[in-house]
């Protein structure tokens, strides 16, 4: 359950309709979170490119680890130009358990952060600029490491 959209989020239309889901399935949890492109260092924008095939591999696993312990983990990214005060992260875990959901969001997002295969970019007078600083080294990515 990995989505991916050109631009922001519609955090809302994504909320509900990831709410709606759950709620047929009789989840006694779910946790979500939301990120948010943050004014700072002058950007407009952050923009986004991602490897697809890594990047479901990558959640593929997650996926299966949330299902070792009765959990759906749920995420919506998005590609292309993200403006500052908009979202362009959303991630949910789905439980029987309000503490297995809390401490698999927790560690689904940190993991993210770390090794998700997505480059940042910053947007400044409409120029994508690789923002080195916010981005982390993939082990093994060879010439996808920038």
């Amino acid at each position: 359950m990995l989505e991916i959209y050109p631009g922001e989020l519609e955090v809302e239309a994504i909320f509900s309709r990831w709410y709606a889901w759950g709620a047929k399935r009789n989840f006694g949890a779910w946790v979500t979170f939301v990120g948010t492109v943050r004014a700072e260092g002058g950007i407009e924008a952050l923009s986004f490119d991602i490897y697809e095939p890594l990047l479901r591999s990558w959640f593929d696993g997650w996926q299966q680890r949330a299902q070792e312990v009765g959990a759906v983990v749920r995420m919506a990214h998005s590609r292309g130009n993200v403006p500052v005060h908009t979202s362009s992260y959303m991630a949910a875990v789905f439980s029987p358990r309000r503490r297995v959901a809390l401490e698999l969001l927790e560690a689904f997002v940190e993991d993210f952060k770390a090794n998700a295969p997505i480059w940042k970019y910053d947007v400044r007078n409409g120029e994508r600029i690789y923002a080195k600083d916010r981005s982390q080294p993939l082990a093994g990515s060879g010439l996808l490491d920038l």
